[in-house]
């Protein structure tokens, strides 16, 4: 790593949290560009050039794609070579805030003791950086860098998300199709298709949501294995396609990330059902 002082480390998350937020991926382009051209249905067709434009003008100036700004998810890739330097996470923690005062985000951060949070009855912090990230997840990796990546998460995803074992039976199909039959459902109601499907095959809950995060960090709308593209024919068979209009393009792409497992009868899946700017993310490396 490159010696950087605080104010640089700060200045440079900040950055990647404004560039997650307003920036379709070059892949991600990729694939609405694809799909428009696939697709016939003049409703669907509208809503995915909408769609197209809508990225275009924030990149451009610098907006958020989406009303629902989202909360930070962090990811620190560190590698096996790389010293972390002093006072790092405490800088990414400051410059997640000025990310999201620099956007700016949606104030949307609750105050209040346990019980008045999770009730909403002591109001919203007025500012942006009241949204406080989630807890940084961290990684060993090969190498001598230290990868940082902000995933900028809405609400609407969460609702139709879903975390729960599944009885194996000793079948890859009986995995494969409790998975489509999840997906189709979630896709129906989520409201802003073409969605990107996110799984994590994993033995615990909380190892299947952080495998679910990964497939969304990692996931490449140019590469789909047989196992995603499976699946995201599957979900676009159904004819939900955009915005619920109709049309074959209800699912961008599929991700998946299968961890280790145990000799059990189940395994635990996780899907976040992410929306049509999703996934919101952005890299740096020190």
């Amino acid at each position: 790593m490159i010696a950087m002082s605080v104010h640089e480390i700060i200045d440079k998350v900040a950055d990647t949290l404004v560039r997650a937020s307003t920036t379709f991926s070059p892949d991600q382009e990729r694939a609405y560009r694809s799909a428009l051209a696939r697709e016939t249905n003049p409703n669907a067709r509208w809503v995915l050039e909408a769609l197209i434009e809508n990225a275009e003008q924030a990149k451009t100036i610098r907006s958020p794609l989406c009303d629902d700004t989202g909360i930070p998810h962090v990811v620190v890739e560190l590698g096996a070579e790389a010293q972390m330097p002093k006072g790092f996470l405490p800088a990414v923690e400051q410059g997640i805030a000025e990310g999201l005062r620099r956007l700016p985000g949606r104030p949307m951060g609750v105050k209040g003791n346990d019980i008045e949070r999770i009730t909403q009855s002591a109001g919203l912090y007025p500012d942006s950086d009241g949204v406080v990230m989630a807890p940084v997840q961290l990684k060993n990796v090969p190498g001598d860098k230290i990868k940082l990546t902000v995933i900028m998460m809405g609400g609407g995803p969460e609702l139709r998300g879903k975390t729960l074992r599944v009885f194996h039976k000793h079948s890859f199909d009986v995995v494969k199709n409790e998975m489509i039959d999840w997906a189709k459902d979630a896709v129906a109601k989520l409201g802003c298709q073409p969605v990107t499907l996110a799984f994590g095959i994993g033995r615990t809950n909380l190892e299947a949501a952080s495998l679910a995060l990964d497939a969304m960090k990692d996931g490449s709308y140019d590469v789909q294995s047989e196992f995603e593209q499976a699946i995201t024919d599957a979900v676009n068979g159904t004819d939900v396609g955009p915005l619920g209009l109709g049309g074959n393009t209800s699912v961008l792409g599929t991700f998946i990330k299968v961890g280790p497992h145990r000799a059990s009868g189940f395994r635990v899946i996780s899907l976040r059902t992410g929306c049509c700017v999703d996934p919101r993310r952005a890299s740096a490396t020190f």
